[in-house]
Protein backbone atom coordinates (compact mmCIF):
# COMPACT_ATOMS: atom_id res chain seq x y z
CA UNK A 1 0.00 0.00 0.00
CA UNK A 2 2.73 1.96 0.91
CA UNK A 3 4.54 1.87 -2.19
CA UNK A 4 1.31 2.50 -4.54
CA UNK A 5 0.83 5.71 -2.49
CA UNK A 6 4.51 6.47 -3.20
CA UNK A 7 3.87 5.97 -6.79
CA UNK A 8 1.04 8.06 -6.68
CA UNK A 9 2.60 11.44 -5.48
CA UNK A 10 5.51 10.51 -7.88
CA UNK A 11 3.27 10.58 -10.61
CA UNK A 12 0.99 13.78 -9.61
CA UNK A 13 4.40 15.52 -8.85
CA UNK A 14 5.76 14.19 -12.31
CA UNK A 15 2.29 15.48 -13.98
CA UNK A 16 2.57 18.50 -12.59
CA UNK A 17 6.33 19.62 -13.66
CA UNK A 18 5.06 19.14 -17.25
CA UNK A 19 2.14 20.51 -16.54
CA UNK A 20 4.09 23.60 -15.63
CA UNK A 21 6.64 23.71 -18.63
CA UNK A 22 3.70 23.97 -21.26
CA UNK A 23 1.74 26.09 -19.55
CA UNK A 24 4.96 28.44 -18.90
CA UNK A 25 6.96 27.90 -22.45
CA UNK A 26 10.76 29.27 -22.88
CA UNK A 27 10.14 30.98 -26.30
CA UNK A 28 13.76 32.10 -27.86
CA UNK A 29 13.30 34.97 -30.32
CA UNK A 30 16.10 35.58 -32.79
CA UNK A 31 16.33 38.57 -35.11
CA UNK A 32 18.80 38.62 -37.96
CA UNK A 33 18.77 41.57 -40.44
CA UNK A 34 20.04 41.02 -43.81
CA UNK A 35 22.06 44.05 -45.33
CA UNK A 36 20.69 44.90 -48.98
CA UNK A 37 23.31 47.45 -49.67
CA UNK A 38 25.61 45.30 -51.54
CA UNK A 39 27.29 48.38 -53.17
CA UNK A 40 27.64 52.16 -53.27
CA UNK A 41 24.77 54.27 -55.17
CA UNK A 42 27.80 55.83 -57.10
CA UNK A 43 29.90 52.61 -57.73
CA UNK A 44 30.21 49.91 -59.82
CA UNK A 45 29.92 46.02 -59.58
CA UNK A 46 33.23 44.73 -58.30
CA UNK A 47 35.19 43.27 -61.07
CA UNK A 48 36.33 39.60 -60.67
CA UNK A 49 40.18 39.59 -61.58
CA UNK A 50 42.05 36.13 -61.55
CA UNK A 51 45.82 36.56 -60.57
CA UNK A 52 48.18 33.62 -61.72
CA UNK A 53 51.13 32.06 -59.90
CA UNK A 54 54.11 34.95 -59.99
CA UNK A 55 56.93 34.63 -62.63
CA UNK A 56 60.53 34.68 -61.99
CA UNK A 57 63.47 34.98 -64.51
CA UNK A 58 65.83 33.83 -62.23
CA UNK A 59 65.44 30.34 -62.07
CA UNK A 60 67.84 30.41 -58.56
CA UNK A 61 65.58 32.23 -55.93
CA UNK A 62 62.84 30.34 -54.05
CA UNK A 63 59.23 29.37 -54.84
CA UNK A 64 58.33 30.58 -51.58
CA UNK A 65 59.58 34.31 -52.41
CA UNK A 66 56.70 34.19 -55.53
CA UNK A 67 54.71 32.77 -53.47
CA UNK A 68 54.68 35.30 -50.23
CA UNK A 69 54.08 38.39 -53.00
CA UNK A 70 51.56 37.17 -54.80
CA UNK A 71 49.92 36.44 -51.85
CA UNK A 72 50.25 39.96 -50.37
CA UNK A 73 49.47 41.26 -53.54
CA UNK A 74 45.93 39.22 -53.36
CA UNK A 75 44.91 40.80 -50.21
CA UNK A 76 45.66 44.33 -50.90
CA UNK A 77 43.94 43.69 -54.40
CA UNK A 78 40.96 42.93 -51.83
CA UNK A 79 41.60 45.22 -48.82
CA UNK A 80 40.59 47.96 -51.74
CA UNK A 81 37.08 46.42 -52.15
CA UNK A 82 36.90 47.51 -55.78
CA UNK A 83 37.99 44.49 -57.08
CA UNK A 84 37.43 40.80 -56.36
CA UNK A 85 41.19 39.21 -56.54
CA UNK A 86 41.01 35.40 -56.93
CA UNK A 87 43.54 32.79 -56.92
CA UNK A 88 43.95 30.56 -60.19
CA UNK A 89 42.96 27.35 -58.01
CA UNK A 90 40.08 26.71 -59.44
CA UNK A 91 41.42 27.12 -62.85
CA UNK A 92 40.94 23.55 -64.42
CA UNK A 93 44.21 24.06 -67.48
CA UNK A 94 47.45 23.08 -66.96
CA UNK A 95 49.49 26.47 -66.33
CA UNK A 96 52.88 25.05 -66.91
CA UNK A 97 51.96 24.04 -70.56
CA UNK A 98 50.53 28.01 -70.60
CA UNK A 99 53.81 29.21 -70.25
CA UNK A 100 55.50 30.12 -73.50
CA UNK A 101 58.83 32.70 -73.92
CA UNK A 102 59.06 33.14 -69.87
CA UNK A 103 55.40 34.29 -70.11
CA UNK A 104 52.04 33.04 -69.89
CA UNK A 105 49.75 32.93 -73.09
CA UNK A 106 47.23 35.26 -71.29
CA UNK A 107 44.58 35.16 -74.01
CA UNK A 108 44.45 31.37 -73.65
CA UNK A 109 44.13 31.79 -70.04
CA UNK A 110 41.48 34.37 -70.11
CA UNK A 111 39.28 31.63 -72.40
CA UNK A 112 39.45 29.48 -69.79
CA UNK A 113 39.49 32.22 -66.68
CA UNK A 114 35.90 33.40 -68.24
CA UNK A 115 33.77 30.49 -67.55
CA UNK A 116 34.60 30.74 -63.60
CA UNK A 117 33.29 34.59 -64.59
CA UNK A 118 36.08 36.07 -64.50
CA UNK A 119 36.51 39.65 -65.88
CA UNK A 120 40.25 40.04 -66.23
CA UNK A 121 43.53 37.76 -65.82
CA UNK A 122 46.63 39.17 -64.00
CA UNK A 123 50.59 38.08 -64.48
CA UNK A 124 53.08 38.72 -62.14
CA UNK A 125 56.30 38.71 -63.01
CA UNK A 126 60.08 39.14 -61.03
CA UNK A 127 62.37 40.62 -63.82
CA UNK A 128 65.45 41.15 -61.95
CA UNK A 129 66.81 41.64 -57.90
CA UNK A 130 69.90 43.56 -57.88
CA UNK A 131 71.84 44.49 -54.96
CA UNK A 132 74.52 47.63 -54.75
CA UNK A 133 76.89 48.34 -52.19
CA UNK A 134 79.14 52.11 -52.30
CA UNK A 135 81.42 52.43 -49.64
CA UNK A 136 84.13 54.59 -47.83
CA UNK A 137 86.88 52.66 -47.50
CA UNK A 138 89.42 55.16 -45.75
CA UNK A 139 90.05 54.80 -42.07
CA UNK A 140 89.07 52.12 -39.68
CA UNK A 141 85.12 53.14 -39.97
CA UNK A 142 83.48 52.40 -42.95
CA UNK A 143 80.33 54.04 -43.79
CA UNK A 144 78.24 51.92 -45.91
CA UNK A 145 74.97 52.54 -48.18
CA UNK A 146 73.28 49.38 -49.83
CA UNK A 147 70.84 49.34 -52.77
CA UNK A 148 68.01 46.73 -53.71
CA UNK A 149 66.42 46.58 -56.43
CA UNK A 150 63.43 44.93 -57.83
CA UNK A 151 62.62 44.92 -61.36
CA UNK A 152 59.14 43.40 -61.47
CA UNK A 153 56.65 43.94 -64.39
CA UNK A 154 52.51 43.23 -63.99
CA UNK A 155 50.26 42.53 -67.03
CA UNK A 156 46.76 42.37 -67.57
CA UNK A 157 44.48 41.15 -70.29
CA UNK A 158 40.29 40.92 -70.23
CA UNK A 159 38.70 38.15 -69.84
CA UNK A 160 36.61 38.34 -72.49
CA UNK A 161 38.82 38.61 -75.19
CA UNK A 162 41.98 38.79 -74.19
CA UNK A 163 42.64 42.30 -74.92
CA UNK A 164 45.95 43.52 -72.75
CA UNK A 165 44.58 46.72 -70.79
CA UNK A 166 48.04 46.82 -68.68
CA UNK A 167 51.39 46.05 -69.30
CA UNK A 168 54.26 47.65 -66.98
CA UNK A 169 57.54 47.40 -65.67
CA UNK A 170 58.97 49.11 -62.79
CA UNK A 171 61.87 49.30 -60.61
CA UNK A 172 61.45 49.25 -56.30
CA UNK A 173 64.93 50.61 -54.86
CA UNK A 174 65.38 50.37 -51.12
CA UNK A 175 68.73 52.10 -49.42
CA UNK A 176 69.87 51.44 -45.95
CA UNK A 177 73.15 53.37 -44.47
CA UNK A 178 74.77 51.77 -41.72
CA UNK A 179 78.46 51.50 -40.31
CA UNK A 180 81.42 49.00 -40.57
CA UNK A 181 84.00 48.66 -37.76
CA UNK A 182 86.85 47.35 -38.55
CA UNK A 183 85.52 45.11 -41.63
CA UNK A 184 86.72 44.60 -44.92
CA UNK A 185 83.24 46.09 -46.95
CA UNK A 186 84.13 43.44 -50.45
CA UNK A 187 83.77 40.15 -47.39
CA UNK A 188 80.64 41.61 -46.13
CA UNK A 189 77.74 38.85 -47.45
CA UNK A 190 75.18 39.90 -45.13
CA UNK A 191 73.01 42.20 -46.78
CA UNK A 192 73.53 39.94 -49.56
CA UNK A 193 72.10 36.44 -48.18
CA UNK A 194 69.40 39.01 -46.18
CA UNK A 195 66.51 36.56 -47.51
CA UNK A 196 64.06 38.77 -45.13
CA UNK A 197 64.91 41.91 -46.46
CA UNK A 198 64.70 40.62 -50.10
CA UNK A 199 61.09 39.11 -49.51
CA UNK A 200 59.81 42.36 -48.18
CA UNK A 201 61.17 44.21 -51.30
CA UNK A 202 59.56 41.82 -53.73
CA UNK A 203 56.15 42.20 -51.86
CA UNK A 204 56.55 46.20 -51.98
CA UNK A 205 57.26 46.15 -55.54
CA UNK A 206 54.29 44.29 -56.31
CA UNK A 207 52.03 46.12 -54.40
CA UNK A 208 53.49 49.51 -55.44
CA UNK A 209 51.50 48.50 -58.88
CA UNK A 210 47.80 48.21 -56.99
CA UNK A 211 46.66 51.76 -58.12
CA UNK A 212 47.61 51.54 -61.48
CA UNK A 213 45.92 48.06 -61.71
CA UNK A 214 42.43 49.29 -59.98
CA UNK A 215 43.20 52.30 -62.90
CA UNK A 216 43.26 50.07 -65.57
CA UNK A 217 39.85 47.86 -64.68
CA UNK A 218 38.34 50.95 -65.80
CA UNK A 219 38.83 50.06 -69.39
CA UNK A 220 37.20 46.36 -68.66
CA UNK A 221 33.26 46.55 -68.73
CA UNK A 222 31.95 44.47 -66.04
CA UNK A 223 29.93 41.76 -66.55
CA UNK A 224 28.12 38.48 -65.24
CA UNK A 225 26.77 34.74 -66.59
CA UNK A 226 23.48 33.13 -66.08
CA UNK A 227 24.69 30.51 -64.00
CA UNK A 228 21.10 27.93 -64.47
CA UNK A 229 17.62 28.63 -65.28
CA UNK A 230 14.52 27.05 -63.46
CA UNK A 231 10.75 27.94 -64.34
CA UNK A 232 10.95 31.93 -63.58
CA UNK A 233 13.79 31.91 -61.51
CA UNK A 234 17.07 33.23 -63.58
CA UNK A 235 20.42 32.37 -61.50
CA UNK A 236 23.41 33.94 -61.81
CA UNK A 237 27.04 33.79 -61.24
CA UNK A 238 27.17 37.56 -59.60
CA UNK A 239 25.52 38.70 -56.27
CA UNK A 240 26.19 41.05 -53.38
CA UNK A 241 29.56 39.99 -52.93
CA UNK A 242 30.24 41.38 -56.51
CA UNK A 243 28.36 44.36 -55.72
CA UNK A 244 24.94 43.28 -57.78
CA UNK A 245 21.70 45.22 -56.01
CA UNK A 246 18.29 43.56 -55.06
CA UNK A 247 15.86 45.61 -57.55
CA UNK A 248 18.81 45.89 -60.04
CA UNK A 249 18.12 45.58 -63.85
CA UNK A 250 20.65 43.70 -65.75
CA UNK A 251 20.79 43.50 -70.22
CA UNK A 252 20.92 40.28 -71.31
CA UNK A 253 23.39 39.66 -74.51
CA UNK A 254 24.23 36.34 -76.67
CA UNK A 255 28.23 36.65 -76.72
CA UNK A 256 28.90 37.91 -80.08
CA UNK A 257 31.43 36.45 -83.07
CA UNK A 258 35.72 37.18 -82.85
CA UNK A 259 36.62 39.20 -85.43
CA UNK A 260 40.12 38.57 -87.02
CA UNK A 261 42.11 41.00 -88.87
CA UNK A 262 41.99 39.39 -92.56
CA UNK A 263 45.93 40.51 -93.73
CA UNK A 264 47.55 39.43 -89.93
CA UNK A 265 45.23 36.90 -88.62
CA UNK A 266 45.42 38.45 -85.27
CA UNK A 267 42.00 39.11 -83.05
CA UNK A 268 41.04 42.11 -83.36
CA UNK A 269 37.78 41.68 -80.86
CA UNK A 270 34.32 40.58 -80.47
CA UNK A 271 31.23 42.13 -81.37
CA UNK A 272 28.49 42.91 -79.55
CA UNK A 273 26.15 39.91 -79.18
CA UNK A 274 21.84 40.80 -80.15
CA UNK A 275 20.37 41.76 -77.01
CA UNK A 276 17.55 39.49 -75.77
CA UNK A 277 16.22 41.46 -72.67
CA UNK A 278 16.39 42.93 -69.32
CA UNK A 279 16.31 40.83 -65.72
CA UNK A 280 15.98 42.27 -62.28
CA UNK A 281 17.73 40.95 -59.54
CA UNK A 282 14.95 39.87 -56.37
CA UNK A 283 17.53 37.62 -54.04
CA UNK A 284 20.60 36.11 -53.20
CA UNK A 285 22.16 32.59 -52.67
CA UNK A 286 25.18 30.66 -52.32
CA UNK A 287 28.79 32.86 -51.27
CA UNK A 288 28.17 35.45 -54.75
CA UNK A 289 25.22 34.21 -56.38
CA UNK A 290 21.50 36.20 -57.19
CA UNK A 291 18.39 35.20 -58.51
CA UNK A 292 16.65 37.49 -60.73
CA UNK A 293 13.15 37.53 -62.70
CA UNK A 294 12.82 38.35 -66.44
CA UNK A 295 11.57 41.93 -66.28
CA UNK A 296 11.60 42.02 -70.25
CA UNK A 297 12.05 39.81 -73.59
CA UNK A 298 12.49 36.03 -73.81
CA UNK A 299 14.92 33.24 -75.01
CA UNK A 300 17.28 33.15 -72.24
CA UNK A 301 20.34 30.41 -72.34
CA UNK A 302 22.78 29.48 -69.53
CA UNK A 303 25.46 31.38 -70.04
CA UNK A 304 24.67 34.28 -71.83
CA UNK A 305 25.89 37.45 -70.72
CA UNK A 306 24.65 40.11 -68.07
CA UNK A 307 25.36 43.50 -67.86
CA UNK A 308 23.91 46.76 -65.56
CA UNK A 309 21.65 48.29 -67.91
Amino acid sequence: MKKLFCLAIVFCVTACATLDRSANPTTRREIKDVNYEARKDDSAPRKRMMVLPFLDAGDKRPQELRDQARAAFIADLNRTGEVIALDSRELKVDLAKMIENGQYKLAEVAKAAQALGVNTVLEGKIIDIRIKRKADNVGVVRHLTTAFEVVAQVRVVTGRAGREVFNTVKTVTVEEQGVRVAERVETDKFLANNPDMITVLVKDAFLDFTPQVLASLDKVTWEGRIAAINGDRIYLNVGRVSGLQVGDLLKVTEDGDDVYDPESGGHIGRVPGRLKGTLEVISYFGNDGSIAVIHSGSGFRENDRIELY
